[in-house]
């Protein structure tokens, strides 16, 4: 958790982006991601310095060589730890003509986050604004990944709050909730196409830590947790920078984290490459033919981005691999053939295990779209047998735009640190949802389709024309109200009526 003092700070080092001209959000954790990523590389440099002296042995890894680069500016003075004890102007000099033209020039040679870096830029030329800003970001306590992670994700958070470019950011807990419904393993390669600001993937590595510490001890292990089980793709560079820097400052060391066009390119190369994806892709588009990659319009003939994105995510997962994945509800009931073809997809030829039906107020202020969340596992050969549906009716904040807590913090996610009543049940469900999900072979094929959880065969499924909107389902408890009987309710209808004569013939006498 965040101290008071350090949120502070970063509310400091926001508000003189701002008085220094720098004034979207999205181009303020541009440029502190670029900062925080020279003084990475700064940090991983004294490591190494410390060890070669600790050891007796040579540096294994120099990321600053010795020497002098092409201007001639010592290669020393190009490190956090020179620079930020400079004055202003020189400072800006340094970190404009000398820091900035390294970064580009590092090619990808360092780490995936190298090849980000190859047109980054210094968005402001302001020396005091830059000076500031060093100071402050020197001066946050950033030791342990903990700190580390919590303090870029308050900076992510102040993007969604400034009501900018908040699409990319896919609410936490529902994020966390689909994470603990696909219970990520140490040996799972892990995939989300749509990456944003790598949300779902820093909250696997996160759950990982958590529910096997032990995998930080095999080294075959952490390698592959720190180097091969991350990929985020995306076709917006300033998101797959902040993405990879959120992962570096979570604690994987070489995520995955690459610019492509999931829809345009295909994919033969990574097809069934991956035993997870979690995933919240953009919809509501629609993409020529030419523009789609043509192994996925095998899958599904279609232009329409929700619809393709399912193909994608069946496309990329390995057989026995499972997905936990957001679509908007047009997919659930939508009429077209591609439609339909893909729900009998998931139906028929794989393993559809899970339709849970998002409140529409989850996405709010950005979007009021209803939405629900698809999970299933990749089969080839069927395997449904009945589908679990759950209605989330409340998650824990407010549906309207504010979307403000309606518990303490202790009592939020699905996850929370104390136990919910029955009463706060009624405000964030989610606990509940996990709960119920872990008996959905068991005691939850016996809930009537009037609780808010539920499941339906795939004869019923199929009968309704592959429809998956839980509405199609659900069924209305009906409440027999007693009524007086009608010679009551006409005697105090009379009574009232001789209420109001008598008030009126007062009010005549009155006025008369």
């Amino acid at each position: 958790m965040l101290t008071g003092a350090i949120r502070n700070q970063v509310d400091s080092i926001w508000n003189d982006f701002w008085a220094g001209g720098v004034a979207n959000p999205l181009s303020v954790i541009e440029q502190i991601t670029y900062l925080l990523f020279i003084k990475r590389l700064d940090d991983l440099h004294t490591l190494e310095e410390r060890k070669s002296q600790t050891l007796k042995i040579p540096m294994e890894r120099r990321i600053f060589p010795d020497g002098r680069d092409e201007k001639g500016r010592s290669y020393d003075d190009l490190r956090w730890s020179r620079f930020k004890n400079f004055e202003p102007r020189e400072m800006m000099e340094v970190v404009d003509e000398h820091v900035f033209p390294f970064l580009r020039a590092l090619n990808g040679t360092q780490s995936s986050y190298g090849k980000l870096m190859r047109d980054a830029r210094l968005g402001f030329s302001n020396p005091a604004l830059l000076a500031k800003v060093v100071e402050k970001l020197d001066r946050i306590p950033m030791e342990d990944r903990d700190t580390k992670g919590d303090v870029y994700e308050f900076m992510l958070a102040k993007i969604a709050s400034a009501g900018q470019n908040g699409q990319f950011r896919t609410p936490r807990h529902i994020i966390r909730l689909m994470v603990e419904l696909t219970e990520p393993k140490p040996t799972d390669v892990i995939c989300d196409p749509a990456a944003g600001t790598c949300g779902f993937l820093v909250a696997a590595g996160e759950y990982l830590r958590e529910k096997h510490p032990e995998l930080m001890r095999d080294a075959s292990l952490r390698k592959h947790f720190h180097e091969s089980m991350f990929h985020g793709f995306d076709f917006d560079t300033t998101m797959l920078r902040i993405g990879a820097m959120n992962m570096t400052l979570h604690g994987v060391e070489n995520p995955n984290v690459t610019y492509r066009d999931s829809l345009a390119e295909d994919h033969a190369e990574d097809a069934g490459a991956y035993s997870l994806v979690l995933a919240n892709p953009p919809f509501a588009g629609s993409l020529d033919y030419e523009a789609t990659a043509k192994d996925l319009q095998k899958i599904v003939k279609t232009k329409k981005t929700e619809l393709l994105f399912i193909a994608l995510f069946l496309r990329l997962l390995k057989t026995g691999g499972r997905a936990a994945v957001i679509v908007p509800d047009g997919v659930l009931f939508g009429s077209s053939k591609a439609h339909k073809e893909i729900r009998r997809m998931l139906v028929e030829e794989h393993k559809l295990d899970a339709v849970i039906k998002l409140p529409s107020g989850v996405f709010r202020p950005y979007a009021g779209v209803s939405t629900a969340i698809l999970v299933f596992t990749k089969t080839g050969v069927g395997g449904t047998d009945h589908v679990w549906f759950y209605d989330i009716q409340a998650d824990g904040y407010s549906l309207d735009d504010k979307r403000t807590t309606l518990l303490p913090d202790e009592k939020l996610g699905p996850v929370p640190g104390e136990p919910l009543t029955d009463e706060e049940h009624e405000k964030n469900n989610l606990p509940d949802l996990l709960m119920r999900w872990e008996e959905r072979g068991d005691n939850e094929r016996s809930n009537a389709r009037t609780a808010q959880s539920f499941c339906v065969s795939k004869v019923d499924i199929a009968a309704a024309g592959y429809d998956l909107s839980l509405n199609r389902y659900k069924e209305v408890e009906h409440t027999q109200v007693e009524c007086d009987p009608p010679a009551k309710i006409i005697a105090e209808l009379r009574t009232i009526e001789a209420a109001i004569s008598e008030g009126m013939d007062k009010l005549e006498g009155m006025l008369g």
